[in-house]
């Protein structure tokens, strides 16, 4: 998503998450659910649920209320059994979209998310169709003005595989989603903060829309981001 406007997205981006900030809970509840489940109750030994954990506390959640669904996870309490399913479509103009999911009831999901598809311009496409553009990796944006100099210096010592500026000034740090946690100590270390660390997937080729198929993208992926189901929407549209 490289371009003018990779802030302004960004921005967009951040913004409509505060927003909804009655959801994160939820969607951090599913995601340490789901960790635990698969990597044990051992942060140490499961990275995915350390980053879950730490989003959690990012999002001020109590410490009891993390202990108690790392709990329900591991078997020490009767939970609810979430099932991650991903699926994926176009948007607007062709624009690639991902959509990841945790679901107790997958008829349910997969019906919300086809109708959300349809209904606001997009189709909802088979496996595989549109994940090939996409690449799975740790990303750091840091905002316009920042020392380029210094992020390369630190990332890339640390193990990042590219820094990339873009034609807004802002910086993006990109590594191995192994590397991710080496990577942002380092920054951090450093007295680097980025507006955005994350472990996501990034679209390799974007798309760029305007005017009113940039409305009407954005409106889609408000709708898909506000299935109660829905933890990540991946895309490919520049937004102008």
């Amino acid at each position: 998503m490289a371009g003018h406007s990779k802030w302004a997205n960004i921005q967009h981006r951040k913004g409509r998450q505060d927003e909804k900030r009655g959801k994160i809970w939820t969607r951090i509840t599913r995601e340490i659910i789901v960790a635990a489940r698969a990597g044990g109750a051992d942060i140490n030994m499961n990275p995915r649920l350390r980053l879950a954990i730490e989003k959690a506390k990012a999002a001020n959640m109590p410490a009891d209320n993390i202990k108690r669904n790392v709990d329900k996870a591991t078997g020490n309490l009767d939970g609810v059994t979430y099932e991650e399913i991903r699926y994926e479509g176009y948007g607007i103009g062709g624009a690639a979209i991902m959509v990841d999911t945790m679901t107790d009831n997958r008829v349910r999901t997969v019906a919300e998310v086809r109708h959300a598809f349809s209904k606001y311009g997009g189709n909802l496409g088979t496996d595989g169709s549109v994940s090939f553009q996409f690449k799975h990796c740790g990303q750091f944006l840091f905002a316009p003005g920042a020392s380029e100099d210094k992020v390369m210096e630190v990332a890339l010592e640390a193990g990042a595989e590219d820094v990339v500026t873009h034609d807004d000034g802002s910086i993006e740090v990109l590594s191995a989603p192994t590397d991710f946690e080496a990577v942002q100590k380092a920054l951090q270390g450093a007295g680097l903060q980025p507006e955005l660390a994350e472990v996501t997937m990034r679209a390799d080729t974007p798309v760029s829309l305007s005017g009113d198929d940039a409305a009407r993208m954005q409106k889609l992926l408000d709708v898909l981001e506000d299935l109660d189901d829905v933890q990540e929407v991946y895309h490919n549209a520049e937004l102008n």
